[in-house]
């Protein structure tokens, strides 16, 4: 669909459009360089400027463009929408725009309208004390951190799932477009359901540099890059120049253009009259990188060239003729016509955006925890597995857990989804299936199953994308859940970083509000992947985490089906934090009641008595545990030691919140010194058994007074196709290594058990040698049951 550019586009109105252009234009100058004598009332001297330049100019000036005309069509046409800025490092852009509109000044309030204000935002950005250089969650209508690139994309589809009436701009820079998660996200429009979403207009800005290197897409010939683009699906609007005016012109028709294709497109699909996967549109803007700065510099080019792509000029204090340069160029702008006397932007400008929520920067889209509502959960109660007695009944862990997300899902159909790279089935959540199907907008063949247009679980092989959805979806106030095999789950280790670091900051910000926690269920985990092999054997998600802040993160090791319900259901029940679940798939033992699983898991620690043989006085040995499989293989280690041992006193501890290890001083669920006392004691020997890599355990317990009787075994980088029980073998985790570790570390055990020492050595080996000539355990391991 073509329209006329000048219908779009006035004189009067291009004319007011590139003053508002050149307004911003000139704030992020000011932002990058300026000190003082914001408005350039005399003459530049050196001390105006900041002492350490800082900032991006090169993508700014087309940030700035694009911002300007989507802030025509929303007020043409009252539309909802959200910008995200792919290249983040045009931070001085956008917070610009923020403060043309007003919406900077309303969350900080120190910052007004005037040359007061002016000065103020200048002297705060990238400074000491004030805001980033980036698009970062300090600025005002951001759901997407632009300091790592790669995720833009993917974050707008997310946001744009189930908010039918949002329109998000989403502005992918084309240094961004060359990473993998960019590259895997222009396939998300075949999950975009146009009767129920809401719509993505991607725009790739093109200026031809990264920081030192041309960018690939920017020169392939058009016709391959527009081929590109319809491959994946989109109809392709080009526009391309370097003069003002014309570039105005070709983007408002371009913008047009777009929206009435979105708008005919949802028209169709929610009224019925269209079921095949539509061809969104889509931008490629390209102009000079820099544009409108400097031409060039000691005879060479700055605009249209990397240099532009952060400060370019970057002698200004000590170089005369760099300093006459940054005048002219900000004076260009003339900003004398610009703003009043007062320093505020003239009334014929400022009358130019939208108002109230339909400015892009004080959109709640942008706000998430303002739209947020609770879910209504099911009561998880009603899930449980009946156990009369602790070990006698097995169940599956997440399978049971899959019945109460069906219902989870059924109760909650406009704000709940579940994420997942293609491992829905595997891990044992397909009872999900009996309510929804998997998103899926392409095209269907006869034996294809739980697929539909409206389907609410997302597959797709990519974890960057599971991942990317999910944080674009709670960002704009909705939740959900990501379920993946552990050992794949740091694919997205620094998409993880990112929102970690997002959620820090964003708690001390007061009109940041808080939204859902993303929650991870990483299950096929590494004691449960003897069949794959080493490749699908890592548990070390887990430290990745704990470095992240304390307040942030929570990892819980539920032991049973019970317990792994109760902590699913406080962790959808909870904001802002980073919950990660590990949790077995295949049939294990139910250790707990569902009353005893609350209980246990309110405390997050405990000590297990009917597990141990204390007598009413202090344990001679602590077995503790933490994780589904070093859990059965502890209790098993205690019936061994009952057994032959029933002299020795045995106290069992779980371990099921795993930040409980920390002093309450290094995390909020941190114990307090005198209760890990009380469960570990102050001298005598621990053994704990570990689901992960055991230095994590003496990382979070090092200040502990018991330190030096702690004995962490855990996985250690010994894996192979094998059996269960040889896996564990294998690490060192298993009930005849826990009870050898036993004998050797309580000094009374040294001479007299040594006849049951070397009866462990044996077992391990005869397990091990079953193994090899069976291919499966023995019996006596297969089919071990807790006696008490």
């Amino acid at each position: 669909m073509k329209t006329d550019a000048h219908a779009v586009l006035t004189d009067k109105d291009l004319a007011l459009t590139n003053a508002y252009w050149r307004a911003a234009n000139y704030l992020a100058v000011g932002m990058i360089y300026l000190l003082d004598n914001p408005l350039l009332r005399e003459p530049l001297r050196p001390e105006h400027i900041k002492p350490r330049l800082m900032g991006h100019w090169g993508t700014t000036p087309g940030l700035t463009m694009l911002y300007t005309h989507m802030n025509r069509l929303i007020k043409a046409h009252d539309l909802e929408s959200i910008f995200i800025t792919g290249p983040g490092h045009g931070g001085p852009g956008l917070v610009a725009h923020t403060y043309l509109e007003g919406t900077y000044g309303e969350v900080y309030h120190h910052i007004d309208q005037n040359e007061e204000g002016m000065l103020k935002l200048f002297r705060e950005f990238s400074f000491p004390g004030g805001i980033p250089n980036h698009v970062a969650s300090e600025v005002p209508g951001s759901i997407h951190e632009g300091g790592e690139l790669g995720y833009s994309l993917v974050h707008a589809y997310g946001a744009a799932f189930d908010n039918p009436n949002l329109l998000v701009t989403c502005v992918i820079g084309d240094g961004e477009a060359e990473t993998g998660p960019l590259a895997a996200s222009w396939h998300s429009n075949k999950f975009l359901n146009p009767a129920r979403d809401g719509a993505v207009l991607p725009i790739l800005h093109l200026n031809g540099y990264k920081i030192a290197t041309p960018t690939v897409l920017s020169r392939i010939p058009e016709h391959e890059l527009v081929s590109l683009f319809e491959g994946y699906g989109h109809k392709v609007h080009l526009v391309t120049g370097d003069d003002p005016r014309q570039v105005h012109l070709r983007l408002a028709e371009a913008l047009e253009s777009s929206y009435r294709q979105i708008a005919t497109i949802q028209w169709q699909a929610r009224h019925g009259h269209s079921l095949a996967r539509p061809a969104w549109p889509m931008i490629v803007f390209r102009t000079p990188k820099g544009w409108t700065g400097p031409r060039e510099l000691n005879g060479l080019p700055i605009e249209g060239s990397w240099r532009s792509h952060q400060v370019p000029l970057g002698d200004v204090r000590e170089d005369p003729e760099q300093l006459a340069m940054l005048e002219r160029w900000l004076r260009g702008y003339r900003p004398e016509e610009l703003f009043d006397a007062t320093g505020t932007l003239i009334d014929e400008l400022a009358s130019l955006p939208p108002k109230g929520e339909r400015r892009m920067s004080a959109s709640p889209h942008a706000n998430g925890g303002l739209l947020l509502r609770d879910l209504r959960l099911p009561d998880f109660r009603d899930y449980k597995v009946e156990v009369s007695e602790p070990g006698t009944v097995d169940s599956e862990p997440t399978r049971v857990l899959g019945t109460w997300l069906r219902d989870v899902m059924a109760a909650n159909q406009e704000t709940f989804r579940l994420f997942g790279p293609d491992e829905t089935d595997s891990n044992r959540l397909s009872a999900v299936f009996e309510i929804t199907d998997r998103a899926w907008n392409a095209r269907h063949d006869p034996n294809d199953v739980n697929l539909a247009p409206s389907g609410r679980v997302m597959e797709v092989l990519s974890e960057h994308l599971c991942q990317g959805w999910l944080e674009g979806y709670l960002l704009t106030g909705r939740h959900g859940l990501f379920n993946c095999y552990e050992a794949f789950i740091h694919i997205v280790d620094s998409m993880f970083n990112q929102h970690a670091k997002w959620l820090k900051v964003t708690r001390g910000i007061p009109w940041r509000v808080p939204v859902a926690s993303l929650n991870y269920l990483l299950s096929s985990h590494v004691w449960r992947q003897d069949h794959n092999g080493f490749s699908h054997q890592d548990p070390g998600f887990l430290d990745h985490v704990v470095n992240k802040k304390a307040e942030i993160i929570r990892v819980y090791l539920p032991p049973d089906t019970n317990t792994l319900l109760t902590v699913a259901d406080n962790c959808l029940r909870s904001r802002d934090s980073i919950n990660v679940i590990v949790a077995g798939k295949n049939p294990s033992p139910t250790w707990l009641s569902m009353n005893e699983a609350i209980a246990h898991c309110e405390r997050g620690i405990g000590v297990w008595e009917w597990a141990g043989n204390e007598r009413g006085s202090e344990p001679d040995v602590v077995l503790a545990c933490s994780g589904d499989v070093p859990t059965l293989e502890t209790l098993a280690a205690a019936a061994l030691l009952k057994e032959h041992l029933p002299q020795l006193s045995v106290r069992v501890v779980n371990v099921v919140d795993l930040m409980r290890l920390q002093p309450e001083s290094e995390h909020p669920h941190g114990l307090p010194d005198r209760e890990f006392d009380a469960l570990f004691t102050k001298d005598k020997q621990v053994v704990f058994a570990f689901h992960g890599y055991p230095w994590l355990i003496h990382r979070l317990t090092y200040r502990r007074t018991n330190h030096n009787n702690l004995h962490v075994r855990g996985y250690k980088e010994e894996g192979a196709t094998t059996t269960p029980f040889d896996m564990v073998m294998l690490n060192h985790v298993d009930r005849y290594h826990l009870v050898i570790d036993v004998i050797d570390r309580v000094p009374e055990l040294a001479v007299s058990a040594a006849g049951l020492r070397q009866r462990m050595v044996d077992a391990r080996l005869s397990a091990h040698q079953y193994a090899r000539d069976n291919g499966e355990d023995p019996a006596l391991i297969r089919d071990w049951t807790w006696t008490g």
